[in-house]
This record gives C-alpha cells, sequence and structure tokens, in this order.
C-alpha cells in the first residue's frame, strides 16, 4: 500500500527515469534556440549579422518605393492608351410589330384587366371579354424583381412606337365616341408612359424620338388647359406636370444633342418658356439655342412674355397673349389667375379712391374676359361694381379670395376664343396654328 501510494505521487518524468521538470524546460529552450538559429526565420532582421536596423531598413524601402513610383507621365498615358479587352455594352432592340405584346394581351385578358377601349366590340359585357390585337396597347408597368424588362418580344421598335402614338391620337383622344374626356386621358397618359418606358429601355434617339416627344408634350399641355379644375381622382395636375416637364427637357435635350435639322424646334422652346414662365432654366434653353433659331416670332414673343411676366407688368402680358395661338396659349393659361390677380392689386391702389370710378367694360377689355365674367371677378376679390357698370377700386377693400372660391376654367374664355375650327388631332399633331 505504501509503495503504490509513493509511485501515484511521482511525476511522469521520475516514474520512468527521465529529467525532471525544470531540466526538461531548459532542454526544450535549448532546442529551440538552436533551431530558430539554423533556420534563420524567427529572428528579426537587425539581430542578423550584416543587417541594417529597423531604421534603416525602412529608409532603404522609402527611398526605393519614391524611385519606383517616379515613373514618367508620358509612360503612363501610352499604357493607358494601349488596346485592350473593350467591354461593349449591349442595348436591347425590341422585335415586337404590334402595339401590345401577344404574351400580355393573353394575361391581360385572362386577369380580366383589359380596358374597355381595348375589347372586342360586343363582347364588353361578357364575363370576359376578349382582347382586340388591332386595339390593344401595351400598359405601363412598374419595374419589379425577377421580372426582366429588356425581353426584345416585350419590347416595340421605335417605328411601331411612333405607330402606336399616332393611333393614341388619332382613334382614341379625337374620338368622338369615346367619353368622357377623362378617362380617355387617362388611357392615353397611361400608354404614353409604357411608350416612354420603352424608348428609355432601348435608348430611343434621332427622329422617332424627337417624334413622340413633340406629340406627348402637346397632348399634355392641352390637357392641362382642358381638364383644369376637374376633381383630382380623375385629374392631378401636379402629376401631369411632372410628366411634362420630364417630356420637354428630354425633347430640348434630342434638339441640343441632335445633328439632323428639327423643324418644331423654335415652337417648343417657345412653350417651354410660356409654361414656365420666370424658370431661369427655361431661360437658359433659349440662350443655348443658335441666334438665327432664337431670332424667330414664336421665341420673341415668348421672350417678351416673359419679360412682362418678370416685370409684373399683368397689363402688356395679357395684350401680348392675344398674339399667341391655341397652344400657347394653353401653356400659359395656368399663369392668367395671377396675372389677372396682380393688375386688379395694382387698379386698386392706382385708382383707390371715393369718387373715382373705372368703366367694366374697359376693365373686361383689360382683362380679356367679357363683362359678367370681369364682374364676378371683381366680387371675388371684394372689389365693388354699381348698377351703372363701374368699378369701386378700393386698396382696403380688395383681400384673397378662400380657397376654391376662384374656379380658374370659368375665365377660359382667352384659350376657348382660339380653338374654333380646330380639333384634338390639328392640335396634337402640329397643326394647332391660327
Amino acid at each position: 500500500m505504501n509503495h503504490r501510494r509513493s509511485s501515484r505521487g511521482l511525476s511522469h518524468s521520475q516514474r520512468s527515469g527521465g529529467p525532471s521538470g525544470g531540466h526538461w524546460r531548459q532542454s526544450i529552450k535549448e532546442q529551440g534556440q538552436n533551431k530558430s538559429n539554423a533556420q534563420g526565420t524567427d529572428v528579426y532582421p537587425s539581430q542578423r549579422s550584416g543587417v541594417p536596423t529597423g531604421r534603416q531598413w525602412r529608409q532603404s524601402n522609402k527611398e526605393r518605393w519614391q524611385n519606383e513610383s517616379k515613373v514618367p507621365v508620358a509612360e503612363v498615358e501610352e499604357e493607358d492608351q494601349k488596346p485592350g479587352p473593350q467591354v461593349k455594352e449591349t442595348v436591347p432592340r425590341g422585335v415586337c410589330q404590334t402595339m401590345c405584346p401577344t404574351q400580355e394581351l393573353w394575361d391581360r385578358e385572362k386577369q380580366n384587366r383589359l380596358h374597355r377601349f381595348e375589347m372586342v366590340l360586343g363582347t364588353e359585357k361578357d364575363r370576359r371579354p376578349r382582347g382586340d390585337p388591332l386595339r390593344a396597347v401595351k400598359e405601363y408597368s412598374r419595374p419589379a424583381a425577377g421580372k426582366d424588362a429588356t425581353n426584345p418580344p416585350d419590347l416595340r421598335p421605335p417605328a411601331v412606337l411612333l405607330k402606336t402614338v399616332c393611333y393614341l391620337i388619332d382613334d382614341i383622344a379625337t374620338s368622338p365616341n369615346l367619353q368622357p374626356w377623362t378617362e380617355v386621358y387617362n388611357f392615353v397618359f397611361d400608354r404614353l408612359r409604357s411608350v416612354k418606358q420603352d424608348m428609355i429601355i432601348q435608348r430611343v434617339s434621332g427622329l422617332d424620338c424627337v417624334a413622340i416627344l413633340e406629340r406627348a408634350v402637346r397632348f399634355l399641355i392641352y390637357a392641362s388647359y382642358c381638364l383644369c379644375g376637374e376633381p383630382l381622382r380623375l385629374y392631378d395636375p401636379s402629376i401631369n406636370d411632372t410628366h411634362l416637364q420630364e417630356y420637354l427637357s428630354w425633347l430640348l435635350d434630342c434638339y441640343k444633342t441632335g445633328t439632323e435639322p428639327y423643324p418644331n424646334q423654335e415652337e417648343f422652346h417657345a412653350l417651354d418658356l410660356l409654361y414656365n414662365l420666370g424658370s431661369g432654366r427655361a431661360m437658359q434653353h433659349i440662350l443655348e439655342v443658335p441666334k438665327q433659331h432664337r431670332s424667330t416670332p414664336s421665341i420673341t414673343l415668348a421672350l417678351s412674355i416673359n419679360q412682362a411676366f418678370l416685370e409684373r407688368n399683368p397689363l402688356r402680358l395679357l395684350r401680348l397673349a392675344q398674339k399667341l395661338n391655341f397652344l400657347q396659349t394653353c401653356a400659359l393659361h395656368r399663369h392668367l389667375v395671377k396675372c389677372r390677380r396682380d393688375l386688379l392689386l395694382i387698379y386698386s391702389h392706382g385708382y383707390s379712391s371715393r369718387n373715382c370710378r373705372f368703366p367694366l367694360h374697359r376693365l373686361s377689355k383689360l382683362l380679356s374676359l367679357d363683362i359678367s365674367l370681369t364682374s364676378q371677378l371683381c366680387q371675388v376679390y371684394g372689389l365693388e361694381v354699381s348698377q351703372d357698370k363701374q368699378v369701386i377700386f378700393s386698396k382696403a377693400a380688395f383681400n384673397e379670395p378662400e380657397q376654391g372660391k376662384l374656379h380658374c376654367k370659368l375665365y377660359h374664355s382667352i384659350v376657348a376664343d382660339k380653338q374654333k375650327g380646330l380639333t384634338i388631332g390639328n392640335i396634337i399633331h402640329g397643326n394647332a396654328f391660327v
């Protein structure tokens, strides 16, 4: 028992007759030093004979790196200009020859998502109306994850896109049988967005691109006048304005960068300025136009109206507006409310007197309104109109109307008078000149 207990308390080295713990650790340390000295891997460079110290080593390497970095500029430029493998970016090209891809037409027919303007006549009231390939137009869809928007069978080439836009104008927008026009507008607006989407994906440019954009701009400008005052659920002027500005910016950029002759660019530069009176961006676009184009009558007139607007001269602005054609007046019409308000405010201060009377018929000519509308507008701003058709201006009586009380559509006579004899097709295709 004592022999077993004493042997159990001994260490392994003592039982086997090996060296003690102290001798064993000393021998391992000596072996490690000998091995590292033999291989030279764990010794610092400064500890080896003939090797510089750490500071000298860093200094020598720093000088070497600086010398290597001093490569002549000409050599660098030559290396950059060496021909190498160029990555060519491929632009998808559409092959769909119909206004609506066949697969989309089938899908929307199965899902009952056809618009009534796209259905086969006589099937509108069926449980599942059939789609007419000659009337269906590709609808706008937002880009979605996992959906390939560059599939050539789903993209329409530029010639088909232009044909689609002409169909939307000639067969939908101008059709007297398709009512109400708010529904017509929403259908055409959505289909124009899908046209723009196809153009962006294919990077369409040139004459077809310009022809499409010109018609889209005219349509949206006409809609901004025609649907003014409609409920927001039927027509949102801010959304219409956002897309119109995008189309205008794209179109003017095409004029600037294109090499082909564009006969309508003066018209659209003038429309851009009239629609965006007081805008520095619109003015910059006109200043970039060559001088021979900038001196055309349409641009000269637009510049004069813009100057009158900046000078707060509503009387001159309204006089010059009489010279505009119908579409130009449509572009200007959203500024007319402010212009007439400024004129009444100026006259309220200039003719503010108890004994002063201003003839109503004369004021109606200045405002480009008939007598009844002039009287109504004066009352909206708190001005008194006597029974003998005289306006009593007073700066104390002038006040701003309550929100929603002033309806712009009631005072469109200056625009409506110029539309006589013009169809929507004439307007959008560019024949709206008087």
